[in-house]
């Protein structure tokens, strides 16, 4: 065989090689070749809500921020979610605190962690980002900065969450984590201009050690967004998430060209991979890339998540999963 030919020959079996991985994955990607702009998607059926009030931003030509920090703050506010906002579950001393965390498309970021009598602590959050050099506040330092700019020390309790706490204290017995207790709002917007933004806001999980603190309002576990690349969001367990760094990983392979399927795929084996146990427990990621491509992925099948796109309206979604 001639040299050139052999060359060409082998260069093309090459290309095929590594070509065939890369188009698989794409290909499972349930949005691929769509294109939504604009877009949001957030996890859990109670996104759903919380995208009808970010959508009111997007169609008015509104950024993705306001859209994002508009709908987790409808969340927030519904004491029916007994892990997010008003009517979470408390800790184990009785008390309820709330983490949250916002990212724009220049890449500024704030969060809150520990934080009690706030009602919308994703507010709080995007303050932290505006108003202060800082990325995170926590505990009393992230109460009187709330209260120092016009938020009111409030209640979060609500008769069913005392009641909870109540009856847990009787038995004291370690809660077990499944669907009730840690379903954190993550939520992901691209405007019409092609710009993302991210939100993360959660009550934690219930009865846990005061003073917890998870995923949620640590960036590049709970929420992470490149405007270049695309955003990532998680919920469930957020020590596993954090001992991850889920959803920084997420963006970076999408930047090495996975889908956000894909990638979020990856990212939930590399936590089976890596984390002892996390094969029996909760942990699930959405994405969104800058094409407006987005995908969802998840340790098991209990995972849903809502999308919102001018074509389709509001669609609840079903992840798929390794287990």
């Amino acid at each position: 065989m001639k040299r050139k030919t052999f060359l060409i020959r082998s260069f093309s079996t090459l290309a095929g090689i590594f070509a065939v991985p890369t188009i698989n994955l794409l290909a499972q990607n349930p949005s691929q070749d769509q294109k939504n702009k604009p877009l949001i998607i957030s996890t859990w059926p109670h996104g759903l809500e919380a995208n009808v009030a970010a959508w009111e931003v997007l169609k008015e030509n509104g950024r993705a921020l306001d859209a994002v920090e508009k709908g987790v703050r409808v969340t927030e506010l519904d004491p029916s979610v007994t892990s997010v906002g008003v009517g979470s579950y408390p800790d184990s001393d009785g008390n309820i605190t709330l983490d949250a965390s916002i990212m724009n498309e220049h890449g500024n970021c704030g969060a809150v962690s520990f934080l009690q009598h706030i009602k919308t602590p994703i507010s709080v959050a995007r303050m932290v980002m505006e108003k202060t050099p800082h990325v995170m506040l926590a505990g009393e330092g992230a109460l009187q900065f709330a209260l120092a700019n016009g938020f009111r020390k409030e209640d979060l309790h609500t008769d069913f969450s005392r009641q909870q706490w109540k009856e847990w204290k009787k038995s004291n017995k370690i809660v077990p984590i499944d669907l009730h207790n840690h379903d954190t709002i993550s939520m992901l917007a691209i405007d019409n201009n092609g710009d993302i933004s991210g939100a993360c806001t959660t009550g934690g999980l219930a009865f846990k050690h005061p003073g917890r603190v998870g995923d949620s309002p640590i960036i590049g576990a709970g929420l992470y967004v490149d405007n270049e690349i695309g955003g990532a969001g998680a919920t469930g367990v957020g020590e596993v998430i954090m001992k991850t760094l889920g959803t920084h990983l997420i963006v970076e392979l999408m930047r090495n060209g996975l889908s956000p399927y894909a990638a979020c795929k990856e990212a939930v084996m590399r936590a089976v991979k890596k984390v002892p146990d996390a094969r029996n427990l909760p942990v699930y990621y959405i994405a969104v890339n800058k094409q407006g491509d987005f995908g969802a992925y998840g340790t098991n099948t209990a995972f849903e998540y809502a999308v919102y796109t001018e074509n389709k309206g509001n669609t609840l979604h079903k992840a798929d999963s390794v287990f």
